[in-house]
């Protein structure tokens, strides 16, 4: 199903359309978030006015709703936009951060969930439990279980949804009503540079912008967020340089790495 070159023509295709892929997201990540679709060749933009979000969002081929700072405004934002996305047929991806951590956030993202209805649901192995009433092990913002405890839940998820379930771990689980993927790229160190979730959550919302296939293109995604991750992490010393060597690998990726690296 997913391949060398299926990933490599998507890749490909991102770069050629460049899609906009508007991001409403949260404090800590912006800058990385947006310099990550820089380097893997989309175009965002980061808005989360109440007063603008309907009109942004109706122009772009996109949208990432990202929960990670949550305040009343920004849940109305989400929604507003969410709903013109969801009208307008334009492709929506969900980080449902923090999920499990308070009941706020856990609440918030049902709702998101509900009226947003988004193509793609993206977290790490806690927040995707906590999304179907399973406990998982979560510290903060993030998961201390394996990305293999919550496959079941991501299946049921996806059939209560319908919407693609991807999984962030060790090993990335990509999930519909049908079928699993895995996706085994990345590496270790990815977990010391804050963001690196969320950037995943913004790739895959570049690649649904040009591949109305969401389990494809949210495989695609995660397998160039991986590969990315592991050549980068040949060239860093620790985190800091981890990052800068990330949107460097990114920007440079051909069909040649893929084609050598890609871990299924």
């Amino acid at each position: 199903m997913i391949s060398k070159e299926s990933i490599t023509n998507d890749l490909n295709t991102v770069r050629l359309r460049s899609p906009l892929v508007h991001n409403i997201t949260n404090y800590v990540v912006m800058n990385t978030t947006a310099n990550t679709l820089l380097a893997v060749g989309a175009s965002p933009v980061m808005a989360h006015a109440v007063d603008e979000v309907e009109d942004m969002v109706k122009i772009a081929s996109s949208l990432v709703i990202n929960i990670g700072t949550l305040s009343e405004n920004w849940v109305d934002a989400m929604i507003r936009a969410g709903r013109v996305a969801r009208e307008r047929g334009i492709p929506v991806v969900f980080d449902p951060v923090g999920a499990g951590a308070t009941s706020y956030r856990t609440k918030t993202s049902l709702q998101i969930i509900k009226e947003c209805k988004p193509g793609v649901i993206r977290g790490n192995p806690s927040e995707i439990m906590a999304l179907t009433n399973q406990k998982g092990n979560t510290k903060g913002v993030d998961s201390t279980s394996s990305s293999e405890s919550a496959i079941n839940a991501a299946k049921l998820l996806a059939k209560e949804t319908g919407a693609v379930i991807v999984i962030s771990g060790s090993v990335d689980y990509i999930i519909d009503n049908q079928y699993v993927i895995k996706v085994k790229n990345g590496s270790p160190m990815m977990t010391r540079v804050t963001g690196m979730g969320c950037s995943a959550t913004a790739i895959v919302g570049a690649f649904i912008a040009i591949n109305k296939n969401f389990l494809l293109a949210s495989a695609h995604a995660m397998a160039v967020m991986g590969i990315a991750g592991e050549l980068a992490a040949q060239k860093s010393n620790g985190p800091g340089t981890m990052q800068i060597h990330f949107l460097d690998e990114l920007y440079k990726l051909s069909g040649k790495e893929i084609f050598t690296l890609f871990k299924p």
